[in-house]
């Protein structure tokens, strides 16, 4: 580092020599890098949006022959957060797809698969479940599934799986989002929160237990509690304030460990509201559920069946279930 400022120090201003850097971390760079006469001007190079992905996707594509129903602006919505090497993976992958499978274009399908490959991992089609856990894992997802198209800020489903990806995920549910977003309101992260549970609840009221199916959503919903109450001052008993401070290893360019600045009593505090928040997710959970559960036994019981389901065809059989519910037992 000392070596690095002392060569920029060096430099004769009119011989015209200008000092460019890159970082994908800037938090962590040391001021005396930043100070006047240094890196001084800092330019930000963002993740695309959803009309950068797109232009993105046609650049990749270009020399592809696509299928007349490709639509590029529809796997730019389905890719929120990738960056121009991940596009270009995905249409790497597509085309790899669809010469595997003799197409003569690149089609959609190719495109959906290429995103769920690089999102969830490849499909695990040699593991093989057995009776009982795959009607497990379709209960948990049409859990998800559910409460997702009954919040009412949820993302619009887009796809619900019960075929095992990657090294874990034994099946998922994917949410389209309809625009780009740059924050989340307190309301949007509790439906987010009563979604990742519902899969849980589905199974609480199906089987009288849960699995470790479930671990995964507990984490992401914890984290997300966590957040809100001690980041983003979304807890009315802990006020419009941040609690704890998370260190950074400067030169080694790592995160370290959190640095507690609030008493015991705060923390206490803390865990209590992020428990309620949870609590109150799962409650909200189950309400929706409890409310639609020939729904999630009609859902539970397609899946089995077809194993994959779009949007529309979750749609069509839920709105044929309330139109035609079964008859009560005698």
């Amino acid at each position: 580092m000392n070596q690095l400022l002392s060569e920029m120090d060096g430099f004769d201003p009119s011989t015209g020599v200008v000092v460019m850097a890159a970082t994908n971390r800037p938090e962590i760079l040391d001021k005396a890098l930043l100070r006047a006469g240094r890196f001084d001007r800092q330019i930000v190079v963002d993740k695309p949006d959803l009309t950068d992905r797109t232009a993105i996707l046609r650049l990749h594509t270009r020399r592809m022959k696509l299928g007349p129903e490709v639509d590029l602006r529809v796997v730019a919505q389905r890719t929120p957060g990738f960056v121009g090497a991940d596009l270009a993976n995905v249409a790497n992958e597509a085309a790899i797809r669809a010469v595997r499978h003799g197409h003569a274009a690149v089609m959609m399908a190719d495109f959906e698969e290429a995103i769920d490959r690089i999102i969830a991992g490849p499909e695990k089609k040699h593991r093989v479940l057995n009776a009982a856990e795959k009607h497990r894992v379709a209960v948990h997802e049409s859990g998800h599934t559910l409460v997702a198209l009954n919040v009412p800020t949820g993302e619009p489903l887009h796809k619900v799986s019960i075929i095992p990806h990657g090294m874990a995920a034994l099946g998922y549910t994917l949410q389209l989002p309809v625009e780009e977003k740059f924050l989340a309101t307190e309301n949007q992260f509790k439906d987010q929160l009563a979604i990742l549970l519902g899969g849980r609840a589905a199974e609480q009221m199906t089987f009288g237990e849960v699995s470790s199916g479930a671990q995964n959503d507990l984490e992401h919903a914890s984290e997300i509690a966590r957040s809100m109450v001690t980041q983003m001052g979304m807890s009315e008993k802990l006020g419009p304030l941040t609690y704890g401070r998370r260190q950074q290893l400067v030169y080694l360019g790592v995160s370290g460990e959190e640095e507690r600045n609030y008493s015991e009593d705060t923390a206490r505090l803390i865990d209590a509201e992020v428990r309620a928040l949870i609590e109150e997710a799962q409650r909200r959970a189950r309400e929706v559920l409890a409310a639609r559960r020939p729904g999630l036994d009609a859902l539970a019981a397609a899946l089995l069946e077809r194993e994959v389901m779009d949007r529309d065809e979750v749609v069509r059989l839920l709105r044929e279930q309330a139109e035609n519910p079964p008859a009560p037992a005698r």
